[in-house]
């Protein structure tokens, strides 16, 4: 949420030349830089930490085999990282679904926020609706996550 708000009001209260284009425009440009930032930030951890992962005798072995570092990364490297990463990778996926109803903190208008504008107006089902959208939603990510990694768990026990 402070990200949000330091991304959309800082370049303003900094009094730079630059600001967000006017509008609904601006404040969607604006939340999509931030998270962008942010979880690029959060995959590029998840993906250092499965390539440090792998042992050394895995890149040793595809030398002996006389691969260069490329054909080593490709084909020896990152089929096992990406066997690795999926559990943290989709955890991210739906974790960055479920922020985006942080968007409203400035002003963009989301799922949720608009379910709040009806439900001012004493009708309640908006809110019910946005809950069941967001179970399926993050029900079918689920589901979609778990059968990849059951997919790619041909070597496990």
């Amino acid at each position: 949420m402070l990200q949000l708000m330091i991304i959309f009001y800082g370049p303003g209260l900094l009094k730079l030349s630059f600001s967000w284009p006017g509008g609904a425009t601006g404040r969607f440009v604006a939340a999509t830089v931030a998270f962008v930032i942010n979880y690029a930030c959060y995959y590029s951890e998840i993906f250092r930490g499965g390539i440090e992962s792998i042992p050394k005798g895995q890149y040793e072995a595809g030398q002996v085999l006389g691969m260069t570092k490329v054909q080593i990364f490709f084909k020896v490297t990152l089929l096992q990282v990406i066997k690795r990463i999926l559990p943290p990778v989709g955890n991210e996926v739906i974790t960055l679904v479920k922020d985006t109803s942080l968007a409203r903190i400035i002003a963009n208008k989301e799922i949720i926020m608009m379910a709040g504008e009806y439900s001012s107006r004493g009708l309640i089902w908006p809110l019910f609706a946005t809950g069941i959208y967001f179970l399926v939603f993050i029900g079918l990510l689920t589901i979609l996550i778990d059968w990849l990694e059951k997919k790619l768990a041909y070597f496990s026990v």
